[in-house]
């Protein structure tokens, strides 16, 4: 779901198992709330997580309204938690100089962990670099990679917790990938993963 603000990317995933429920996931709720609940409403989804890939407010910006009429928890990388109650390290402040908070993860996430969706598994990517815990989220066919890496170049690294060399790391670890997953990116279109790398000239 594409909000329009800020050109940020907002994904809902849908998966459905054996006994026919729909189980949903929101990742990077950036798209308004109830234009993310009136499109899971029309797919008979039940929202169960909202994950985020990285700790910016241009990814997070409808995260508590949607938690509100969900209840669905709100997982995040543990190194990057503190972003979301810090409006000076979730960049808020730096764009429009106001302290913007969210309130803080349900869940902590760390590399390798497990996110259960239905009949399918999410699994967690630890890529730090755009910030210290960006995340990227595996399936078999796609990839999630946020601000990471897109279609056509790579993340910045010169907010709160960037690091040019870790995100040069993070890439290479993504080499190790099959090259024809999808690749969902936190801005602009999508691609594969052999060729997003191949036009990243960073690492």
């Amino acid at each position: 779901m594409f909000p329009g603000s800020w050109g940020s990317n907002c994904y809902v995933l849908i998966s459905e198992s054996q006994d026919g429920q729909k189980h949903a996931a929101v990742v990077d709720p950036s798209a308004s709330a109830k234009g993310i609940v009136d499109f899971l409403n029309t797919k008979g989804a039940t929202l169960e997580y909202i994950i985020l890939t990285h700790g910016h407010f241009d990814h997070i910006t409808s995260l508590d309204t949607l938690r509100d009429a969900t209840n669905a928890p709100a997982l995040i990388h543990k190194d990057d938690a503190e972003m979301l109650s810090d409006g000076e390290k979730n960049a808020f402040l730096f764009f429009f100089g106001q302290d913007r908070k969210w309130r803080d993860a349900e869940k902590l996430l760390s590399d390798g962990d497990k996110i259960n969706l239905g009949d399918e598994v999410l699994e967690v990517i630890s890529t730090p670099g755009h910030s210290k815990g960006s995340i990227c989220l595996l399936t078999n066919e796609f990839i999630i990679t946020g601000d990471t890496l897109f279609a056509n170049g790579y993340g910045r690294y010169d907010l709160h917790g960037g690091d040019a060399a870790q995100l040069a790391g993070s890439l290479r670890l993504l080499r190790k990938y099959d090259p024809m997953l999808t690749v969902y990116a936190g801005h602009g279109d999508k691609g594969k993963l052999g060729h997003a790398l191949d036009n990243v000239m960073f690492y």
